[in-house]
């Protein structure tokens, strides 16, 4: 764009559609669907191994009762309470702060992607281009979670660098560190895209933004972020084992 026509990129762009001005809805469909696909394929292969090394064979499946509690219990995050009393971090006070951070991750980056798919059925079913009003499904969702993805990170930055170092693993600061200013800057593109939508800032905005959630994706199986789908397995694997013993 920069080379054929700088007003496209610096130009205001308003209405249905004014995003795809900028990239084509087909070809932002092909190239992050490719990266999600591939994205999904790499965590699929990795959850695998990690089946098989946890001793359950790949092909056994789990009862639903099991995938119900493991779903409850990653949905409330009930093992990262400390017991109940909350994590020791800088000194010997527990508190539950940690807790909360990720609950703001873990919701924003989930109402991100809610956000995501609901704009994808607008656009394929209802024939209603981006962007949407700000009382649209997409736009509230996206907000909600964008709100989620700056102060869950933040706060889990802060606490991570407040920790005992007796306590940090130092050879995954920078894995865990990564992660969280992806997702950070993934709200923050993301809500500076939404506010400035309709001036001539949209057009980098939404290449930087675009740029974020491209890298996000395709980092993903390879970052902080498996460790969730790495412990809902185990919370499958616990839940099942309970079931069996008469404890659930």
């Amino acid at each position: 764009m920069l080379w054929h026509d700088r007003q496209i990129l610096f130009g205001v762009h308003i209405g249905p559609g004014a995003f795809y001005k900028l990239m084509p809805h087909n070809t932002m469909a092909a190239l992050f669907g490719a990266v999600f696909l591939y994205a999904v394929v790499a965590l699929i292969m990795g959850v695998r191994a990690f089946w098989r090394d946890i001793g359950e064979p790949v092909g056994m499946t789990a009862d639903a009762g099991s995938i119900w509690q493991a779903i409850r219990d990653a949905g409330e995050l009930r093992y990262l309470d400390g017991g109940g009393v909350g994590c020791f971090n800088e000194d010997d006070r527990p508190t539950d702060r940690r807790r909360l951070y990720h609950h703001f991750t873990f919701y924003g980056f989930l109402l991100c992607f809610a956000s995501t798919s609901v704009a994808t059925l607008y656009h394929y079913l209802l024939a209603r281009e981006a962007p949407y009003a700000w009382w649209d499904l997409p736009v509230v969702l996206g907000t909600l979670g964008g709100i989620g993805l700056l102060i869950g990170p933040i706060g889990l930055l802060a606490e991570k660098w407040k920790r005992d170092p007796v306590l940090v693993d130092h050879e995954r600061r920078g894995m865990d560190t990564a992660f969280l200013v992806m997702l950070f800057f993934t709200g923050l593109t993301g809500m500076a895209l939404l506010l400035l939508r309709e001036t001539s800032a949209m057009g980098p905005l939404l290449a930087l933004h675009l740029g974020v959630v491209f890298a996000l994706f395709l980092t993903l199986p390879y970052g902080k972020f498996v460790h969730g789908i790495y412990r809902f397995a185990a919370l499958v694997r616990y839940a099942r084992e309970r079931r069996t013993m008469g404890h659930v």
